[in-house]
């Protein structure tokens, strides 16, 4: 069933472009999902108006989203997509009660941030710094580099633009989820390195192009290729199952907490929303106190 059956759905997913301003990616997965549920309810119950829909609905296609083997964070992200739709709609008043109000959403075992340790992150920066010899290489390095010192995600770090970086303060400005802005701090080095990098971007390709990161053909960076970039050279020093750019986020916020960092200042400089997401960096903060303690405290 189109979704556009349903005038409501319209409405929901022109309110989240407009009025929210999420992304298109953000705004495809709430797409994808509303069409996953009432193409469930199509198939199983018929065509039924938005005021029909029941908890005994939901639940039904959660179980059978749990029979398929999908995971509970899944299952989870696609009943809060639910959540807002009917939220929305009890806004706009085209229902007088949300059928999620009875909803129980499964469980989530916590899973611990993936990370490399301090040692291996100095062996990284120092194997990238002396092999920066061509254009991908020196991408290579400017992309690692700043992934652990900045932790920015993926599309935050590849689609910054000179503009959002000031040198003179050593800071950038950067453009995180839900078009939130923050400023993270630049240390010395990294600084040093961006100038030097924009330097040579501009004698090699002009200064056409306003994105800070290019290609080897002087195009805007796509994410596969700083993905596949960053895999490769975190395999040369990592034994870690998991490579990719996220690492490094982690790796960054980990050693920040393992160092004393404030946890509401890491939250800041990740961009996360609540404390809730920051929370999970600091059980490797704990296990260190308590690595500690064993080998100190004299009962231990």
């Amino acid at each position: 069933m189109p979704l556009s059956d349903h005038k409501e759905i319209q409405s929901f997913i022109d309110y989240l472009r407009f009025e929210k301003r999420y992304s298109a990616n953000t705004v495809i997965s709430y797409q994808t999902d509303l069409s996953d549920f009432f193409n469930y309810l199509d198939i199983s119950f018929g065509k039924l108006q938005i005021r029909e829909i029941s908890p005994a609905f939901i639940r039904s296609w959660m179980a059978l989203m749990k029979e398929s083997g999908m995971t509970s964070k899944s299952i989870n992200r696609k009943i809060s997509t639910l959540r807002s739709f009917f939220k929305y709609l009890l806004k706009i008043e085209s229902i007088d009660n949300s059928p999620m109000a009875n909803v129980i959403t499964p469980k989530i075992g916590k899973r611990l941030p993936v990370f490399i340790n301090e040692d291996d992150a100095k062996q990284l920066v120092n194997s990238l710094n002396a092999a920066a010899e061509d254009w991908k290489s020196l991408n290579a390095k400017m992309l690692i580099t700043l992934f652990y010192d900045t932790g920015m995600r993926l599309t935050e770090l590849i689609s910054l633009k000179e503009t959002q970086v000031d040198l003179s303060r050593q800071q950038v400005k950067v453009l995180g989820k839900g078009n939130k802005e923050r400023i993270i701090p630049l240390n010395k080095e990294a600084g040093e390195s961006i100038k030097e990098y924009i330097k040579q971007k501009n004698e090699k390709f002009g200064s056409g192009d306003d994105f800070l990161f290019v290609t080897e053909k002087g195009k805007k960076m796509y994410p596969k290729y700083a993905y596949l970039l960053v895999k490769k050279y975190l395999g040369e020093i990592s034994t870690l199952d998991k490579k990719s750019p996220h690492v490094l986020r982690h790796t960054f916020a980990t050693h920040l907490m393992n160092n004393g960092a404030d946890l509401n200042a890491v939250k800041e400089l990740l961009g996360h929303s609540s404390l809730a997401a920051t929370q999970i960096y600091t059980h490797n903060t704990i296990e260190k106190l308590r690595n500690i303690y064993k080998k100190a405290h004299p009962k231990a």
